[in-house]
């Protein structure tokens, strides 16, 4: 390979794992990183690290000066640009090839070309690629209708993607409005307010094609991904190959394609993107746009493509091409085995406006490969990993692959079970849910479905009870409250927000404000450095990651992370019975007297009640005998006073 030195000029896990791929290739590798990333995982796992800049973007990962004389700096002599800041800018492509350096991407015409997506139409269109028809464009607050409009349309910025300066237009009274809104987005976005309308397909599943293409003629395809479960137009489920798709249609999906990328000149690993009609009696394709990257979902592809039986590795296919290697190999040595689906993890508030989130991740667990199926992990998050509110919120990506979709739809939602992640709000439990549902399993998610069909929000009642019964635990290997000296284990209250949670380790309850009990068990998975718990509640078995700190706990399970205060902590509840003396378990208030002193009661009687921790607890005779009280109804008692004491009853 004629590169020795690679200079990736992006950050996170996309960084890391172009690093994994030009080490095991024997190249010299070079991180950025601005002043928000010192120190993160990308910084520390490449050759060479070099601060580019403060933290906004524009002035660190956008800064075409700061990124070749870094490149200069250290000796750099190709660059890769990830995905997302530069990497479909044309003219960063150009500055690299400038400066000396090998561009690791298609050449700057064919990015012009495609950069657009008026211009790329037209290219399609003369690539023997069917388009949507267009309803006009408008540019600079001009509006040109070309035909009749129909409704619903889409109005979408020509330059760009990810789903910005897009709107869906349902009537003639919304388009003003929805043409001045995407015009505002896509001049902030990408410095150009130039909009397109076109037909708004209602059901339309999203299908692109892998397109890798060397400088010696040979264009191929790499099959397909599905990703059609999308949250505002951002993916958010990707999955190959396209599940339940016409082989006809399929095999039309890669030709237009290759095509394209030919009439384009393409060179390098790309995505060419369409709009399967899946409305019934209906049908069609589109050409939708070209992505002149390398795609956040490549790795769906990786897991399933094979050529001559070994496994595609895209970045290093990326790599030698830029270097002006041929592919060395043909369309028939490709094929597909399997099924592959990726889950992208957003620091993401997915039940409370999707709004991004930012933060000090604790601890972070990611999922082990096992069993049959294979689950590979891509993140840039770890303990302690600082996420900046100044970049795009995608801390990692989890995929499983496994001999069928259902295989791989398993694999992936017990891959999610096993993430953990704490100190931050991440959208885990969101596509943990999406996977696992009856829609996704059955095919019936489309491009605005998620709009829709809102998810339910989680119930925290499962984590709550597994965060006190962790607490409970944790005091009785300890030793501290909740056990008695010589005695059998008493209960304790454990304070989680506004709950209170009685409980007993040595029945297995967890009872919160007079409800009924939860039933409790641990069935594996002990406590341990990972906080694992595998615990039965009701009968239900589930995993939980418990974090337990002084002032608070953290739970995560099946995805979802919840933190509680715990404003009061956890104290024996149970009152010492050790000879006849009923004790307050906790600072409160007597309530009420329910028996005279010196009457005699039987074992079990109510002898009083205790306020305290926002419920009540039941005072009871520990025997038979008579009582002696030692606190009036009303008083307030500090802990561990008497409040009872049993006498043997004469014979």
């Amino acid at each position: 390979m004629t590169m020795h030195t690679l200079l990736i000029a992006n950050r996170g896990e996309i960084a890391l794992r172009i690093i994994r791929t030009a080490r095991r290739l024997g190249l010299r590798t070079v991180a950025v990183h601005s002043d928000a990333d010192t120190g993160a995982p990308h910084t520390r796992a490449a050759d060479v690290a070099v601060r580019i800049g403060p933290t906004p973007a524009a002035e660190s990962y956008l800064s075409i000066p700061a990124l070749l004389a870094a490149a200069k700096e250290t000796g750099a002599d190709a660059v890769h640009p990830g995905y997302g800041f530069l990497s479909e800018q044309a003219e960063f492509a150009r500055a690299v090839i400038g400066a000396g350096l090998t561009w690791v991407g298609p050449p700057p015409a064919a990015m012009d070309a495609m950069a657009r997506k008026d211009t790329a139409r037209e290219i399609a269109r003369k690539a023997g690629v069917p388009v949507l028809e267009s309803l006009g464009n408008v540019s600079g607050g001009w509006f040109a209708m070309q035909g009749s409009r129909t409704y619903p349309l889409l109005v979408k910025a020509a330059a760009g993607g990810g789903g910005k300066g897009m709107r869906i237009v349902r009537g003639e009274d919304e388009l003003a409005a929805a043409i001045a809104a995407a015009g505002r987005e896509a001049a902030a976005a990408f410095g150009d307010d130039t909009l397109v309308l076109e037909r708004y397909v209602e059901h339309g599943r999203h299908v692109e094609v892998q397109v890798l293409a060397d400088e010696h003629d040979t264009v191929l395809h790499l099959h397909e991904r599905d990703c059609s479960a999308q949250r505002r137009h951002q993916k958010v489920l990707e999955e190959a190959p396209a599940p339940d798709l016409d082989p006809a249609l399929r095999d039309a999906l890669h030709t237009w394609a290759v095509s394209l990328a030919r009439e384009v000149g393409y060179t390098g690993a790309g995505t060419a993107e369409f709009l399967v009609d899946t409305t019934p009696g209906t049908g069609g394709a589109w050409f939708l746009e070209m992505n002149t990257r390398l795609q956040v979902e490549h790795p769906v592809t990786e897991e399933v493509v094979r050529v001559r039986g070994e496994r595609i590795d895209l970045v290093e296919q990326q790599l030698r091409v830029a270097a002006g290697e041929p592919l060395g190999y043909t369309q028939d040595d490709v094929a597909v085995t399997g099924h592959a689906i990726e889950a992208r993890i957003y620091a993401e508030d997915a039940f409370g406006g999707f709004l991004p989130q930012a933060g000090t991740a604790t601890r972070v667990r990611w999922p082990a490969s096992t069993g049959p199926t294979t689950v590979r992990v891509e993140a840039g998050l770890e303990d302690g990993t600082v996420v900046p509110a100044a970049y795009d919120p995608m801390v990692g990506k989890i995929i499983a692959r496994g001999p069928d979709r259902e295989a791989a739809r398993h694999a992936l939602v017990d891959a999610l079970d096993d993430t953990a992640i704490g100190g931050l709000v991440t959208n885990t439990g969101f596509v943990r849910a999406l996977a696992d549902s009856g829609a996704f399993r059955d095919g019936e998610v489309h491009t605005a479905w998620l709009d829709t069909h809102p998810l339910p929000a989680p119930d925290p009642g499962p984590a709550l009870v597994a965060g006190a019964w962790a607490v409970a635990s944790a005091a009785a290997r300890a030793g501290g409250d909740g056990w008695r000296l010589g005695g059998p284990s008493a209960d304790t209250w454990v304070e989680l927000d506004d709950a209170v949670l009685r409980v007993s380790v040595a029945r297995g309850e967890a009872r919160r404000d007079g409800a009924p009990p939860t039933s409790c068990r641990a069935v594996g998975g002990a406590a341990g450095t990972d906080g694992l718990h595998l615990l039965e509640l009701d009968g239900m078995t589930a995993r939980f990651v418990v974090d337990v700190r002084p002032r608070s706990v953290e739970v995560s399970t099946r995805g979802h992370t919840f933190r509680f205060a715990r404003p009061g902590g956890s104290r024996a509840a149970e009152a010492d019975l050790s000879d006849g003396v009923v004790v307050a378990a906790m600072p409160g208030a007597l309530a009420r007297v329910e028996v005279r002193d010196g009457e005699t009661v039987t074992a079990g009687q109510s002898l009083g009640v205790l306020e305290a921790m926002k419920m009540e607890v039941a005072l009871v005779a520990p025997s038979d005998g008579v009582v002696r009280v030692r606190a009036a109804a009303g008083e307030q008692v500090a802990a561990r006073q008497v409040l009872f004491v049993m006498e043997v009853a004469d014979a």
